[in-house]
């Protein structure tokens, strides 16, 4: 049993990241009980379905009724509908935090709906695979994974700690940062690779002399690598480009930039600046691999898990590695 646990957790969504937190948290037993709220009444259903929490509903304020930690899982343009919804009906004292890629965005939208006398502790679990829904959840999702906090200024230490343990449970490793540079670490790391692969397959979509059937057939690991990076939420990637507009474009800048330096490499057959560069960029693998991100195995170390409980997801929705 762990030494953190919360009365009641309140999971305001309910998708991949939302579903998996339900799962540990009854693995880990960090709750007593685990009220959900979604907007879809089929999503609602499904979720009950598969027994992830003790009581649903399509009502945020209801959800959230005498939570002392309520973690909301939504695409980020919707964080301050959901922090007007639940304001007046939260606990004192509770600890209200998100899962949003972008974090100043959703401290401008959430921190000044929110009242005083709760604990508002922006996170963002990094963490995820190209499935969305209660069926893609799996307990694991977390697990050497790292959680980013943004706390946001008079943060109360004790209600930090409090969710430092909660994530640790969970199998996270943490950190803290700035809430805006946190945004440019991850447009770089994560937001532009995410739009460099739904660009690539929209160019693919778009060519008249290669078919749809001949890219899926011949289609090489790279290829097949942003394949599984544009099966991503479209929803949530709307969001995400929308909210962290500024970090973003500043990342395709630097990228367009070194496009065309490399653009100008191959039309002018500068074979010396071509190794160069994919000798010194070749070393960021190897340094992935070393900090543990990555093992150096064929499919990139990613491998499919098979989960053995009652409540697997359906081979479209099945468990993954990240």
């Amino acid at each position: 049993m762990s030494d953190i646990k919360f009365d009641k957790i309140a999971l305001i969504g309910i998708g991949l990241i939302g579903s998996s937190l339900a799962r540990v948290i009854r693995e880990k037993n960090l709750a007593g009980h685990i009220s959900i709220a979604t907007r879809s009444e089929k999503t609602l259903y499904e979720a009950r379905e598969l027994v992830l929490g003790d009581s649903y509903t399509v009502n945020n304020a209801e959800a959230v009724k005498d939570a002392d930690l309520v973690i909301i899982s939504v695409p980020v343009g919707g964080s301050g509908a959901v922090a007007r919804d639940i304001a007046h009906s939260l606990k004192s004292g509770a600890i209200v935090t998100d899962v949003g890629s972008t974090k100043a965005s959703v401290i401008a939208q959430m921190q000044p709906e929110l009242p005083d006398y709760v604990h508002f502790i922006p996170g963002h679990p990094i963490a995820g695979t190209e499935f969305s829904g209660p069926r893609a959840g799996f307990s694991e999702l977390f697990t050497n994974r790292w959680c980013i906090l943004t706390p946001i200024p008079g943060t109360d230490k004790k209600a930090l700690e409090q969710l430092n343990a909660f994530w640790t449970t969970c199998g996270s490793k943490i950190d803290q940062m700035d809430p805006a540079h946190h945004d440019l670490v991850l447009a770089m790391v994560s937001h532009l690779p995410h739009i460099i692969a739904y660009n690539i397959l929209g160019t693919a979509n778009d060519l008249e002399k290669i078919t749809n059937s001949q890219v899926i057939v011949y289609s090489a690991s790279g290829f097949r690598d942003f394949t599984r990076l544009a099966a991503s939420d479209p929803a949530m990637w709307r969001d995400v480009c929308l909210h962290n507009r500024d970090a973003i474009l500043e990342m395709l800048g630097r990228f367009s930039e070194d496009l065309a330096s490399l653009q100008r490499a191959i039309r002018w057959k500068d074979g010396n600046a071509l190794f160069e560069l994919f000798t010194r960029t070749r070393a960021i693998r190897h340094d992935i691999i070393e900090v543990g991100k990555e093992v150096n195995t064929s499919d990139f170390g990613r491998q499919t898990v098979i989960n053995e409980k009652k409540d697997t997801p359906d081979p479209k929705h099945g468990k993954y590695k990240r």
